[in-house]
């Protein structure tokens, strides 16, 4: 069950990320958005407004996605003070009077949403793994 789980949730982190170009919903200018996306089990990580660039951080996820167990919440928040504009768009006039009539993307909405069909795919593939051994 735990590698289900951790299978899942690192497939959960792949698949937000996937960039458009790829045939995933995220948006890639710079990959600032897809860097800044951090994973706590203890709390949603905040978003981080002073921070202009963030450094890729993969090993930080996936060492978070491997000490998780059952039972326990794992958190994914993106950090980058613009994500939920990516995310649900935006239209209107900004704190700097910049006009924009932006889509959201639903990166995060679209891969949640498969959430029960990303289960069943782990499962199958871990009970796959473990029939061939």
């Amino acid at each position: 069950m735990t590698a289900v789980f951790r299978d899942a949730a690192q497939t959960v982190v792949n698949d937000v990320r996937l960039p458009k170009s790829k045939g995933g919903h995220m948006p890639i200018d710079t990959g600032n958005l897809r860097r800044s996306l951090s994973a706590s089990t203890t709390a949603m990580p905040n978003i981080n407004a002073d921070k202009a660039e963030f450094s890729e951080n993969n090993g930080q996820i996936t060492l978070t996605i491997a000490g998780a167990n059952i039972g326990e919440t794992l958190y994914f928040g993106f950090q980058a003070a613009y994500a939920r504009r990516m995310e649900y768009g935006f239209k209107g006039a900004d704190s700097l009077g910049r006009v924009y009539n932006q889509e959201g993307s639903g990166f995060v909405r679209l891969t949640a949403q498969r959430w029960p069909e990303i289960v069943k795919a782990s499962a199958k593939k871990i009970k796959a793994k473990v029939k061939s051994r």
